[in-house]
């Protein structure tokens, strides 16, 4: 039986702590790829497909956090970001803008092989699940299906209607499974103003999307909250 080798790209500027991962990863049967800063990381992706990046934030010049923005402008592959800064106020950054998951230095190689492993494997499921959010087909789960071309919203079969931007930004949330947007982002991929917009703007429209699905608004079924972070279409 043919096993498919997954490949990982780590972006990490100290050359030691990227070979000890590589080889943590490589005797676990990944095919890793190394990059010293984002924008070789960067370019590593644009010539090679990976199934999973291992990102560190303290990088030189283009730091972590940006090189993060311009991955999920493009991919929706897991990334998990590695550093020594444990604060809270920085794994809130790393999650809003997409990251999905925030490991400190420094951790056991059993801790980046089973957190690497289950990305992975989690991410495979989103794509049998969802497909890759770009196909003309119907979307359903759990009751809720969402048909595209004819930009109807169904709930076990009844029709639920939604004006545009309320369409919009369930049907956005539910092709990016399991991601956390932030509010300004949301406000800007939807309503297409930057962040300088009024963002509460989108959480009355969560509002309003909860209050026609959801059996019980206040323990939501299809699109959490992520404290702190943003909003993310629950999987």
């Amino acid at each position: 039986m043919n096993t498919v080798t997954r490949k990982i790209l780590i972006i990490e500027d100290d050359q030691s702590i990227a070979e000890l991962q590589k080889d943590y990863l490589e005797i676990s049967g990944y095919e890793v790829t190394v990059a010293g800063i984002g924008p070789e990381g960067l370019r590593a992706m644009e010539k090679a497909g990976y199934d999973l990046v291992l990102l560190d934030i303290m990088l030189p010049g283009m730091d972590g956090f940006e090189v993060l923005r311009t991955i999920r402008e493009q991919d929706l592959l897991p990334v998990l970001l590695v550093s020594a800064r444990g604060e809270e106020l920085y794994k809130i950054k790393g999650l809003g803008l997409g990251a999905d998951d925030y490991i400190t230095k420094p951790f056991s190689s059993g801790e980046l092989v089973a957190r690497v492993k289950a990305h992975i494997q989690k991410f495979e499921r989103m794509k049998e699940r969802f497909g890759n959010g770009t196909e003309n087909r119907n979307l359903q789960i759990r009751g809720l299906e969402i048909e595209k071309e004819a930009r109807r919203v169904l709930m076990n079969g009844r029709e639920i209607p939604l004006p545009q931007k309320e369409f919009e930004l369930l049907l956005f949330l539910f092709q990016h499974p399991g991601r956390v947007f932030s509010k300004e982002e949301l406000f800007e991929r939807i309503w297409g103003f930057d962040a300088t917009g009024d963002t509460s703007t989108v959480t009355v429209h969560i509002a309003r999307i909860r209050e026609k699905l959801e059996e019980n608004p206040s323990k939501p079924q299809y699109i959490g909250t992520v404290w702190g972070s943003g909003y993310k279409f629950l999987v």
